[in-house]
Parts: structure tokens; C-alpha cells; sequence
């Protein structure tokens, strides 16, 4: 049976659709590149208190309120994200994968927040929706506070000791490799070692996956992020010291071995790091084909989606 579209249903399409475009367009407006140091402060505002806000409703008890506030916390840390687009963009070269993911990635969180208006609109409510505005608060409060130097001089610290640990471990292999601060110099070939080289977004990411499973206990969580963030660590000093060497021996330029090697190195690790920790965790796996199965829930934008692509619909769930 077909499910008819309802009366209201016509603005919920259109506002799905129209607020995050608005938000890219006033992000790109207010927010050009180079930003200004007023306009990177002014951006902290909805990344923090979009952060804040998902952190509050993944706590609160109540689910009613807790879906409220994690609609406006979606709605502004995607307000944050439609700012960098030209950033990601400009600032890697012309990184257009770059770009496109942040742009992608605004509707998306757009999305989490219908999802989340959905729940309240039937009295409905999917634990994964709870999991990733937790996982997403614990990941970016660390990330972000960390990247953008609000406790001074840790974000240098974990570079400079990256940067050694790297130095240290090419030493190990007999490579003669000299390193001054965050400068590594193998053969007259320099390899400057710089935040994304650390692989906090990786730790952080499964710090947020598994710290936000509240219904799994503390030891099996504490057991998980073992097997996760301490092997993705050390990984990634692998992974800069083969860098250093490639590029260093000229068995590859720089952009191979680290944006092809490297870049494909890691997917290949975390993938298998993320199956190792269905195992200790199952329930990550649960929460995580919960969220690719949100578009079942058949909400008023999946069944204009399914019209548009020709599909007909059951009743919703």
C-alpha cells in the first residue's frame, strides 16, 4: 500500500532541502577564504555549541527534550560545517574531494536532525540516533578543542612527539633520518610532520563510537578502544617513517606515497581495526546499520525521494 504524502509534509521536504542550502550560502558569504581571525573565532561559536547541545541530549533522560536539543545542536554544528566548504577546498590545492564531502556532509547532519524531528513527530525513538549525537559530541569536543589550541600547547606536544616517535623508529631500521621539531630529513628530502599526521581524527573517531555505546559496560568499552586507539597509534608512526623513507630513497614522489600509500594503508587498517572491534562490542554494529537503516523509518523525505526515483512505498514503521 502506497503511503500518502500528508498536508505539512510539503514544507518538511522543502525545508529539508532549502536550510542547508541557505547554510552553505550564507557560510560561503560570511565565511571567505583566507578567513579572518574574527571570522575563525565568530565560526567556534556553532561548532561549540552545536557540540554542546549534542552532548546535553545524549544524556538527557527525558527523550522528548533530548530530541529537541539534539535538533538545534545538529542545526548548528552543520552551520559550522556549510562555513568550511571554500576552506577545505582552497586551502588543500583545490581539494575537490575535500570540498565535496563537507558539502555532502552539511545534508547530512541536516538529516540527523529530521530524523530526530521524525522521533518526536510518531513518539518514536532509535537508540542510534542517541549514539551518534554522542559519539559525534565526545569525538568533536576532543578533536576540536585539541585542533584549535584551547589547551595551549598540547596540540605542538602531540606533533613534536609524533614527529620523534617517527625519527625514533626509522633509527630502529638503521635509516639515518634527522628531525629538528617537526621536521623530519631523510636524504635532503624534508617531510614536515603536521596535526593530521598524528591520526587523532582516526582515535578520536573510535573514542566517540565506542564511548557513546552507554548501554554497553565499562570494561568492554575501556576493552575496545584497547584494541582500537593504541594500535592505530603506533600504525601511523609506521606509516610516517615509511613516508619519510619512500620519499627519502625517491622510490615515489610525496603525493604517492602519502596521499596513495599512506591514505590507502590506513583505510585498509581501520577497516580491519573496525571489524576486531565488532567482536569485543557488537553492539557498535548494531547502532551503526541502525543509522544506514533510518531511511526504512519512511518519513516524508524518503517517500518524496522514492516518488521522484519512481519507487512505491508500504505504510511507514
Amino acid at each position: 500500500m502506497e503511503v500518502p504524502l500528508e498536508k505539512n509534509h510539503g514544507l518538511v521536504i522543502l525545508s529539508f532541502f532549502l536550510i542547508p542550502t541557505m547554510m552553505l550560502i550564507v557560510g560561503y558569504v560570511l565565511f571567505p577564504y583566507p578567513p579572518s581571525s574574527l571570522a575563525k573565532q565568530l565560526s567556534f561559536l556553532p561548532l561549540f555549541l552545536g557540540l554542546i547541545f549534542l552532548g546535553i541530549g545524549f544524556f538527557y533522560k527525558r527523550k522528548n527534550t533530548a530530541s529537541v536539543l539534539k535538533i538545534v545542536g545538529w542545526g548548528l554544528f552543520a552551520f559550522f560545517w556549510a562555513t568550511m566548504p571554500s576552506f577545505l577546498y582552497l586551502s588543500e590545492g583545490g581539494d575537490v574531494f575535500n570540498g565535496a564531502v563537507c558539502v555532502i556532509g552539511v545534508y547530512v547532519l541536516i538529516y540527523m536532525a529530521y530524523h530526530e524531528w521524525l522521533s518526536l513527530k510518531r513518539d518514536n525513538y532509535v537508540s542510534c540516533l542517541n549514539w551518534i549525537a554522542g559519539g559525534t559530541f565526545l569525538a568533536g569536543i576532543i578533536y576540536f578543542t585539541i585542533e584549535n589550541g584551547i589547551l595551549p600547547g598540547l596540540k605542538e606536544w602531540l606533533i613534536e612527539n609524533v614527529a620523534a616517535q617517527t625519527t625514533d623508529l626509522l633509527h630502529l631500521f638503521g635509516i639515518n633520518a634527522i628531525r629538528s621539531q617537526d621536521l623530519i630529513m631523510y636524504n635532503n628530502m624534508p617531510v614536515t610532520i603536521i596535526f593530521a599526521c598524528t591520526a587523532i581524527q582516526s582515535m578520536v573517531l573510535f573514542v566517540g563510537m565506542i564511548g557513546a555505546l552507554s548501554q554497553v559496560n565499562l570494561k568492554r568499552r575501556t576493552l575496545g578502544l584497547l584494541v582500537t586507539v593504541v594500535p592505530i597509534y603506533f600504525l601511523n608512526l609506521i606509516r610516517n617513517a615509511g613516508v619519510v623513507y619512500m620519499v627519502g630513497s625517491g622510490i615515489v614522489s610525496f603525493e604517492i606515497a602519502h596521499n596513495v600509500i599512506g591514505k590507502a594503508g590506513s583505510l585498509l587498517a581501520l577497516i580491519v581495526l573496525l571489524f576486531v572491534t565488532f567482536k569485543i562490542v557488537p553492539e557498535l554494529y548494531d547502532e551503526i546499520v541502525g543509522i544506514i537503516d533510518l531511511s526504512k523509518r519512511k518519513g516524508p523525505v524518503e517517500l518524496f525521494l522514492g516518488r521522484l526515483l519512481g519507487k512505491k512505498h508500504d505504510a511507514h514503521r
